[in-house]
């Protein structure tokens, strides 16, 4: 089934804003305290379904089981070059200054708060203390922090995003699981996408949804997030679609990805769109300007 024509997909630079590689267990360890263990989903893979749908540029975001071992993260960047940006995992109190330039000359341009994922123990702690170390440690030009969070644990730290220095990236909707847009934390939330460092991942839909295999966006959220931050939202397809919580296992077990259609969870998400400029701005503009990438 083709894609709707919303634009010309194989000339506007479209990126895909939240994808995970995962390499082989062999190469890459996982670590001890993961809640299941992850199997290969590999650059190659992501691109042959990707590509021939006019996808061509990717972000890549650390997993939660690989903990802030970004080795499998930074050789997908290596493949990809200009193609590629990713959004790593560290310690803020262990990491330099030079090794964040290090990280920055291979591609990366984001760190990910992950309050979200169980064996993220390195982030531990309040969602505003954690993004003080952050902003004291990041370069002031060309980063951003990438937070995934419960709805009630994101909006624990509203106040130190209102007064962030560096773009913040919001994973997911949000997470708002239960909470509406006309709900106290659902108006909380759209108040906080207001601000102009604020940004959103329109991504994962099944994440929002009660359906674990949902591909079109949660509607009333599409709107409304539209409504307040068209210049500050993106997509991202959350491949390979790692399992729901509460399908997790903890140590070795192997957990089996959601069977997803690359293409639906793209198809789904365009049909979704109330017009045909917004697609221009979400797939390509808003990823090239947070993202750094070249205009083509």
């Amino acid at each position: 089934m083709p894609l709707p024509k919303v634009f010309d997909m194989a000339a506007a630079g479209v990126c895909d804003c939240h994808v995970h590689i995962v390499g082989p267990t062999a190469r890459f360890s996982q670590i001890p305290s993961r809640t299941y263990t992850a199997g290969p989903a590999e650059l190659p893979s992501l691109r042959a379904v990707a590509e021939p749908l006019g996808v061509r540029r990717y972000v890549v975001v650390q997993p939660s089981f690989y903990g802030t071992n970004n080795a499998c993260l930074l050789e997908a960047l290596e493949t990809l070059g200009g193609r590629g940006r990713g959004v790593i995992a560290a310690d803020p109190g262990r990491i330099t200054a030079t090794e964040l330039e290090w990280y920055a000359s291979r591609g990366a341009c984001g760190v990910r708060i992950n309050l979200y994922s169980k064996s993220s123990a390195e982030e531990a702690g309040p969602l505003g203390e954690i993004l003080a170390r952050w902003e004291d440690k990041l370069p002031p030009a060309g980063w951003h922090i990438e937070v995934i969070a419960p709805l009630a644990a994101l909006l624990s730290g509203a106040a130190a995003m209102a007064g962030s220095p560096v773009p913040i990236v919001i994973d997911h909707y949000g997470l708002p699981g239960d909470a509406e847009p006309d709900t106290r934390e659902g108006r909380r939330l759209l108040e906080l996408l207001t601000l102009p460092q604020v940004w959103v991942k329109l991504s994962a839909p099944y994440r929002t949804l009660k359906d674990p295999l949902a591909t079109k966006p949660p509607a009333e959220w599409l709107r409304a997030l539209l409504r307040v931050a068209p210049d500050r939202c993106v997509w991202g397809s959350d491949w390979p679609h790692t399992p729901a919580q509460e399908d997790h296992r903890r140590g070795k077990t192997m957990v089996p990805y959601r069977e997803l259609s690359y293409q639906r969870v793209l198809e789904d998400f365009l049909e979704a769109l109330p017009e045909e400029a917004i697609a221009g701005k979400i797939l390509r503009d808003n990823p090239q300007r947070l993202y750094g990438f070249s205009a083509e």
